[in-house]
């Protein structure tokens, strides 16, 4: 999933690069509902009427081995949409211990790197099995990096990649 709500953003990018390079046998899905997801509020879930979307983000995670986040940084920090999704799925357990691949799409490698830092202290609230971690730098060696991620997550979920 991309942390960005921008369609043409240089996140989306990486994920339809990873889409294009993942081992035969690994089926990468882009999941893009993160904008549907309504403010988290407890009350609404304690009141016993959970969202359709809320419920899209929750089956899309439980029926995946292993998650992909390309994420850009907003100020010094994760996307607030990003956050948000995150923040569904603590009490309800979706991503408890899954392995979770991150990565920013950038311009320059010393960019997204307090962005990264955010989120993985983030999914650390949910115990994630975290992969990478590092902006990938948009350029000639882009895609190999993507690719070099993509097997590491693949190896670490152990699913059955080429």
């Amino acid at each position: 999933m991309s942390g960005s709500l921008q369609r043409a953003s240089s996140n989306h990018r990486l994920l339809e690069v990873a889409q294009r390079v993942a081992p035969a046998g690994v089926a990468l899905t882009l999941f893009d509902g993160i904008r549907d997801l309504p403010h988290f509020d407890p009350d609404i879930e304690a009141g016993g009427d959970v969202p359709a979307p809320v419920v899209a983000w929750r089956r899309a995670l439980s029926g995946s081995d292993a998650l992909l986040i390309a994420s850009p940084e907003y100020g010094h920090s994760l996307p607030g949409a990003l956050k948000n999704s995150i923040d569904w799925v603590i009490g309800s357990g979706e991503l408890e211990r899954k392995v979770v691949g991150i990565t920013a799409a950038v311009p320059i490698a010393e960019r997204g790197r307090l962005g990264l830092a955010a989120l993985a202290g983030t999914l650390r609230a949910v115990r994630a099995r975290l992969v990478g971690g590092a902006p990938i730098a948009r350029g000639p060696d882009f895609e190999r990096h993507v690719t070099e991620l993509v097997a590491a997550l693949v190896h670490e979920a152990e699913l059955p990649g080429d």
